[in-house]
């Protein structure tokens, strides 16, 4: 918009054919985001060219975002791995956690790359319903994208991606609208308050996720949105679920990560 300083510029990977400059003209028009040509010229170059922080790429039929801190991609990562356990009889502590099974629906608050939503995906089936939030509006354009086009490494792992619904929205202002028992499970994975800084296949999305934490309007809204649970991930020695009135907490012995949870109704 006018008098907005641009963040973004759509653009095509080098020696690219017309389908992906009418991809990038696509989503750029979507976006309301300027295409550019692109020439020989690396990100790098068009970031300072252009004076933005982000270079949307299609490039190989994908949408890749680049970013100061790196690539940004849709990749099943490790979703087929917890899909795999699970079809070997294994346990996941998220799906624990929420309690789910075939035929219920979930909204996951903060999609980010979407791998908690794909294993929840591929529980709840054909007869559920997954829903994912994403405030940032390039990010949403990823991992919808990629959901929605890349080929999975089993049936499962496909199946569980053209699942997931989308959308662009922040989630507080999206519970708000919704009418009471909307989903079975509410579920926030926010950035952790105490990163682990091994998690380099984390630094892209961090500079362009939400660092704000969860509220505690937010966590009221969905206890009201919620049929059965509220389900909160954090690092295992977060404050968080104390601040934020999550009663029970679960996950491995050993593990990092933990599970907050609310149950409603005793359910």
């Amino acid at each position: 918009m006018e008098g907005e300083k641009l963040t973004a510029v759509v653009t095509v990977g080098r020696k690219s054919k017309s389908e992906a400059v009418r991809l990038a003209r696509e989503t750029a028009a979507r976006l309301r985001l300027p295409y550019v040509s692109r020439h020989l010229e690396s990100c790098r170059a068009l970031r300072e060219k252009y004076g933005v922080e982000f270079i949307m790429v299609v490039k190989n039929g994908t949408l890749t975002l680049d970013t100061p801190g790196g690539e940004f991609f849709f990749h099943p990562g490790m979703a087929h791995m917890r899909l795999k356990n699970l079809s070997l009889g294994g346990q996941d502590h998220m799906i624990l956690a929420m309690g789910l099974t075939e035929g219920m629906s979930v909204l996951d608050c903060t999609l980010g790359f979407a791998s908690d939503a794909l294993v929840a995906a591929s529980v709840v089936g054909q007869r559920g319903r997954v829903v994912g939030l994403e405030a940032n509006p390039l990010v949403a354009a990823v991992i919808e994208y990629g959901l929605a086009h890349h080929t999975g490494e089993n049936y499962a792992v496909h199946r569980a991606m053209r699942l997931i619904e989308v959308k662009n929205r922040e989630h507080g202002e999206f519970l708000r609208e919704l009418p009471d028992d909307s989903f079975d499970v509410v579920y926030f994975d926010p950035m952790f308050r105490h990163p682990f800084t091994d998690s380099v296949s984390l630094n892209p999305l961090r500079s362009l996720a939400m660092s704000s934490a969860i509220d505690a309007a937010s966590v009221a809204e969905a206890v009201r949105v919620a049929k059965r649970r509220v389900v909160l991930k954090e690092s295992a020695l977060s404050r968080e679920f104390a601040r934020l009135g999550f009663p029970l907490v679960v996950g491995g012995r050993y593990s990092r990560i933990k599970y907050g949870v609310i149950h409603k109704n005793g359910r």
